[in-house]
């Protein structure tokens, strides 16, 4: 195991058992091949996106620090874990270069310009994005029917719940010393939450389709069709109330409102969850 920065242990590559997978099982669910590999991809570009979250935080050491020392390596670490399991079951994809076409555009999408106006606003992004891979990852757990894919989705959801508690207290923070309201923050969460089924996530399944059957990724019909499995497989085993409650977070609604305003945004959040 690794320790992190505050002694708690972490894991590492070298506890996930590759020589344990069940190949042929894994192999049997050709949908499971493209929820990883995708997985695989964006985990593996996560460097970009902590160049751009440091330089929008310059300044702050404690958030600064903590993107380098433990968000990033333990996102890379994600991404290295994955590629390995595919490698290992998927022998025949060419992860490296697939990976460098996937990069080409995906770092066209990480771009500091992009982040939200506000350093309080741009954490409870954070929070909507982290909320979706904690979710994702936990649906690919009870999904995979893989022993070793199950373990290792189990452990990189628990990361992302951990990654989710950091923005979330750093928002906090920035929340009282830039004032901002409720309106603002339940703005970000609206949108970032329909952004959650975004480019990234299209991007990745273009290259990896590219790479793994040409035949299907010039089919537009048969790549919708694909994405719509991909898409089922994740709302079949994810579990609404906990996503939202996860989303909503955030708006800290006191109790005399929440039950006035919290049906509604939970309708809203449940439609853009499960479409």
């Amino acid at each position: 195991m690794t320790v992190r920065r505050e002694g708690k242990k972490h894991w590492g590559i070298e506890d996930i058992d590759f020589a344990r997978i069940d190949t042929a099982r894994a192999r049997a669910d050709e949908d499971l091949f493209y929820l990883v590999a995708c997985a695989s991809f964006i985990e593996s570009g996560s460097d970009l996106y902590t160049r751009n979250l440091v330089e929008y935080y310059r300044g702050d050491d404690e958030v600064e620090n903590w993107l380098r020392e433990q968000w990033e390596r333990e996102e890379l670490q994600h991404g290295a874990a994955l590629r390995a399991y595919v490698e290992y079951v998927w022998p025949e994809f060419e992860w490296e270069r697939a990976y460098k076409s996937f990069l080409d555009e995906y770092a066209q999408y990480c771009k500091v310009e992009l982040l939200e106006p506000t350093r309080a606003q741009e954490l409870a992004a954070r929070c909507v994005v982290e909320t979706g891979t904690a979710t994702y990852y936990r649906a690919l757990a009870r999904a995979a029917d893989e022993p070793v894919l199950k373990q290792l989705a189990g452990l990189i959801a628990a990361d992302e719940v951990n990654h989710y508690k950091h923005f979330y207290r750093y928002f906090r923070r920035y929340r009282s010393a830039e004032n901002i309201g409720r309106p603002q923050v339940l703005g970000t969460l609206g949108r970032r939450t329909l952004e959650l089924k975004n480019e990234d996530a299209d991007c990745a399944i273009r290259h990896v389709v590219r790479a793994h059957r040409p035949d299907l990724a010039s089919d537009p019909a048969r790549l919708r069709e694909l994405t719509s499995r991909m898409n089922r497989t994740v709302r079949r085993n994810l579990k609404p109330d906990t996503t939202i409650k996860m989303i909503m977070r955030p708006l800290e609604l006191p109790a005399m409102v929440q039950g006035m305003i919290e049906f509604p945004i939970r309708q809203f959040m449940q439609r853009v969850l499960l479409r």
